[in-house]
């Protein structure tokens, strides 16, 4: 694995480090081209202010960061810029005016939030009904041809209990749709390393892969790097890619950059 395009940065306020540390963390570990895909910020009603993600005020100063490191590092890796961002349907209008404005390259589909914020976390479902809400959130947002992949796609096999028939049909759904759109799917590095690490069910759960290979979906590996030393992991990386190529399922390293916007 030399690229990785789902890389956070301490604005979101769960990550740390220094933007150029990743860079140098990701050349040191071998790595080519990567992108940086921090929470988003969004312009919420009522100028609420999250406290996981950038703020507005924010975004002037990540997207030069990107751009000096860009030009910085130019001939040693490849850096875009990029956010990791939520299908909250009312605020896509302004979403879609920022990416413009700013010169996004690329968004990756991250739903961690059911309607906005305020709503049901996709990390904490435990009613079929909730994956219902998720799946065709991920399906729609897959549509509108906005998502370059969609990442940890089964973020709602994080706390639902077993892989039930409502789990199933979700799984399905979602593959389904991806497939359809020619929207990859990401094996999730970070979830990967809780699985083997804190024995958690979570993601990436491997029901849900193994019927992606049986579908013939497209997958992508994500490390969604919240440190730089995530890039030194390279045996946790390499046991991540063993998994997933034994699924049989077909792996890229880099997906299509979609900006329609």
């Amino acid at each position: 694995m030399k690229k990785n395009f789902h890389n956070h940065t301490y604005r979101c306020f769960h990550a740390h480090g220094e933007d150029e540390d990743f860079v140098l963390a990701a050349i040191e570990n071998g790595f080519d081209e990567i992108g940086f895909s921090d929470h988003c910020a969004w312009h919420f009603d009522k100028g609420f202010v999250s406290g996981m993600r950038m703020r507005e005020d924010q975004i002037p100063d990540y997207v030069s960061s990107v751009r000096v490191l860009q030009e910085k590092y130019s001939g040693k890796i490849k850096i875009h810029l990029g956010w990791e961002v939520e299908y909250f349907r009312k605020y896509m209008p302004w979403m879609k005016k920022t990416l413009r404005t700013f010169g996004f390259d690329y968004i990756i589909l991250g739903h961690h939030f059911y309607l906005d914020e305020f709503g049901t976390y996709n990390g904490a479902i435990r009613k079929p009904e909730e994956i219902k809400n998720y799946s065709d959130d991920v399906c729609e947002a897959m549509e509108t041809g906005l998502f370059t992949y969609v990442a940890h796609p089964d973020l709602y096999m994080r706390s639902y209990p077993v892989f039930d028939s409502a789990a199933r049909e979700a799984a399905v759904k979602i593959i389904g749709k991806s497939i359809e759109t020619e929207t990859p799917l990401e094996f999730n590095i970070l979830g990967f390393e809780n699985r083997l690490s804190k024995g958690e069910d979570g993601y990436p759960y491997p029901a849900f892969w193994r019927i992606a290979a049986e579908m013939g979906a497209t997958a992508i590996i994500g490390i969604d790097a919240h440190h730089p030393d995530k890039y030194y992991k390279r045996k946790l990386i390499e046991i991540g890619e063993t998994t997933l190529r034994g699924y049989g399922i077909k792996v890229i390293d880099k997906p299509l950059f979609r900006q329609n916007w």
